[in-house]
């Protein structure tokens, strides 16, 4: 990151006519974040608003729609964001990646220096069906289908935006996700009805499909119950070694063989050195 700030700001050194060095440095910024940044999908910049929640030092994010308790411990950090409905996808959006740029075209609280930060999808931004449209604030509020909002952590979002703002105009871009170390299983559930939270996924961030294989079982479709947990019911998983096969949103299939012992326990985490690329 710090390279694509030292090469925006080393190139945008020479003063431009007001709209026209905007033009130029918003054209600027978008080739240069193609350039560092590899996109999990092909797609134009597309517009957003923004607004952000959980305190100055962003601990009210953790937690959430997404099944993440420690973002830290779990691979998020404190750069995240809540997702409005159109962008959540009832769950299947959790852990992608998105570069997220202040539109100065279109707000005058974009914090100087033409900055931009990286969030992962952590969490809901449920509409609030109470509100009613009042000014520029649409009915349901920002995050009201369907609308395209980032319910940014308050450090992520003091990024880009100006904190007195309280909202802004932002364009985004989905993005690869890069994490230190592999896949994790948290299992948890009771016998009979299992339930797999999958974290720090890399690539796509996200997963499409997942399956179980007990040591003696054939492989058990899991499906989506909620955020990044996943669930099956079958009866005698305990006791056995577990391997589970992924396919993630970016269409790479992985084989994590026996990650999980025979004497695995509810309530535990195993980590592997898998990851996905896309």
């Amino acid at each position: 990151m710090s390279t694509v700030s030292t090469y925006i700001s080393s190139s945008c050194s020479q003063p431009f006519p007001s709209k026209m060095g905007k033009r130029f440095l918003h054209q600027l910024l978008a080739v240069v974040l193609a350039l560092f940044l590899s996109p999990a999908r092909s797609g134009d910049w597309l517009p957003a608003t923004a607004t952000f929640y959980g305190g100055a030092d962003g601990s009210d994010t953790m937690g959430g729609a997404c099944g993440y308790s420690d973002l830290y411990e779990q691979g998020y950090g404190i750069n995240n964001a809540a997702l409005s409905t159109a962008l959540f996808n009832d769950g299947a959006s959790c852990g992608q990646c998105y570069v997220i740029i202040c539109d100065s075209s279109k707000t005058r609280w974009c914090k100087p220096g033409n900055n931009w930060v990286v969030v992962s999808a952590t969490n809901f931004c449920p509409p609030n069906w109470d509100l009613p449209a009042v000014g520029d604030l649409p009915a349901g509020g920002w995050c009201a289908p369907p609308r395209p909002h980032f319910d940014m952590s308050q450090p992520a979002w003091e990024n880009i935006g100006i904190y007195s703002a309280g909202v802004i105009n932002v364009l985004y871009q989905r993005v690869k996700c890069w994490k230190s170390g592999g896949v994790r299983f948290t299992m948890a559930g009771f016998n009979g009805f299992y339930m797999v939270l999958v974290t720090n996924v890399a690539g796509s961030g996200s997963i499409q499909s997942m399956a179980v294989k007990g040591n003696s079982t054939d492989w058990i479709p899991m499906y989506r119950n909620w955020g990044a947990n996943w669930h099956c019911l079958s009866g005698g998983l305990v006791g056995q070694g577990l391997s589970f096969a992924l396919v993630s949103t970016g269409g790479q299939n992985l084989v994590f063989k026996d990650v999980v012992p025979a004497w695995w326990q509810f309530g535990q985490t195993y980590t592997t050195y898998q990851n996905f690329d896309y």
